[in-house]
């Protein structure tokens, strides 16, 4: 079995990756310390143990990736986490984001598609500090969303969407945020989408970044 062990070397790499993200335009304090707090290299095969902590994307299972942790950060400054938000998350992959969310105190709801994926979720190395009343995992469709779990006051999409997802709008709470990185060309855009009290919709456009595709149904 894997021996996790968050030794002193590893926090004052995750120290220094944290100045060096403030460094690169991220204010959100609160983003920072909860990133700060969870171990990295905890999310990914520990062949990696080494370069955990640079700011790039890592391979994990089924051809996905662990996100940069410039992306994580700055989608989840884009979200306006408060704690006891209830929070979507499409595209559970490694945890780590999801662990981001929970450590800010949100009350997550998870879905991923790979079911490989899914299954690791069983053995989460967290899961006593974020019990299932925080941090909630399901095998799914995300295009779907979550409907017995809605409406949320924040939905966050980690792989790239060639559309918005209509369902995913429905089950946002008026005055609710999306997060959502949009295929356009080679890159996505990411969008930051407010419910108003109408139930129209609101778009702000942020940088291009790059992620895995959003893709519909269930992959056993």
């Amino acid at each position: 079995m894997r021996e996790y062990d968050d030794t002193y070397r590893h926090k004052g790499l995750r120290k220094k990756l944290m100045d060096s993200l403030r460094e690169k335009g991220i204010t959100d304090e609160s983003v920072l310390l909860a990133m700060g707090n969870i171990p990295r290299h905890f999310f990914m095969d520990p062949g990696f143990d080494s370069v955990a902590y640079e700011d790039r994307a890592l391979p994990i299972d089924v051809d996905q990736t662990i996100s940069q942790p410039y992306t994580v950060a700055f989608q989840t400054q884009l979200l306006k986490i408060r704690p006891n938000d209830k929070v979507l998350e499409i595209g559970t992959g490694s945890m780590y984001q999801a662990t981001v969310l929970a450590e800010m105190g949100a009350k997550v709801v998870t879905i991923e598609r790979q079911k490989k994926l899914y299954t690791a979720t069983k053995d989460f190395i967290l899961r006593k500090k974020y019990p299932s009343a925080s941090l909630k995992f399901i095998y799914g469709d995300g295009f779907e969303g979550q409907p017995a779990f809605a409406p949320f006051d924040k939905i966050i999409i980690t792989c790239g969407a060639p559309f918005v997802p209509p369902k995913l709008i429905q089950q946002m709470k008026s005055g609710g945020i999306m997060v959502i990185p949009l295929a356009e060309d080679e890159h996505h855009k990411m969008l930051r989408i407010t419910k108003k009290e109408d139930g129209t919709t609101e778009e702000e456009t942020f940088s291009d970044f790059s992620f895995v595709p959003m893709l519909p149904g269930k992959n056993e």
